[in-house]
């Protein structure tokens, strides 16, 4: 007897889930038939993906202004990147070299020539960072300027994404009808069971 009761509960389920699924293809298929957006595609990949970025790229697609506006935020990028590798390895073999002085410093057991090959590391420390007090703040200022062109191009990019996913979202309606049918099924299926003896 449970054999049977087992056999026709997982039958029902299986056969609740089937029927859900067939309520639920044809909300999907004319919501996409029914799309206008002009980013369909950029919607269909993967959740790991900068989703603005991608909105963003369909977008520029069509607008030669915004796709040369990219082009040379994409190249100033590149352009700071490389200055700043340049000046990073330079002040880092500096500041590298002047670590490993103070360092080694502290193994001289004699005194009186640690005393004297400490003053000399802090003399040449302190000129080298008069040299480049300069270069530090230039860069600084490069760095800040940046992150404001950053947050602007950001800003920018989600105020021109908004009304494409806003089409989106009004192209997908999200209908309840299938969900509220299944829970109904559910509900059935719950009151037989609790009323089995």
């Amino acid at each position: 007897m449970k054999k049977i009761f087992i056999a026709s509960t997982l039958f029902l389920i299986i056969f609740s889930c089937n029927e859900s699924k067939n309520e639920n293809k044809p909300l999907v298929e004319n919501a996409v038939d029914n799309t206008n957006s002009s980013i369909e595609s950029s919607f269909s990949s993967g959740r790991d993906d900068n989703m603005i970025d991608k909105i963003y790229s369909e977008i520029i697609k069509n607008d030669k202004k915004l796709s040369a506006l990219d082009d040379r935020m994409v190249k100033i990028y590149e352009k700071q990147r490389k200055a700043l590798e340049q000046y990073d390895n330079i002040l880092n073999k500096s500041e590298s070299y002047y670590r490993d002085a103070n360092y080694q410093v502290n193994s001289i057991t004699d005194s009186l020539l640690k005393h004297q090959i400490e003053n000399q590391i802090k003399i040449s420390s302190e000129k080298y960072n008069v040299r480049i007090k300069n270069v530090k703040t230039l860069i600084s200022q490069l760095t800040k300027n940046t992150e404001r062109m950053n947050d602007y191009y950001t800003a920018f990019k989600i105020k021109k994404t908004l009304p494409e996913i806003e089409k989106y979202q009004n192209a997908h309606p999200l209908k309840t009808d299938s969900l509220e049918n299944f829970i109904n099924k559910q509900n059935q299926l719950l009151n037989e069971l609790k009323n089995l003896k």
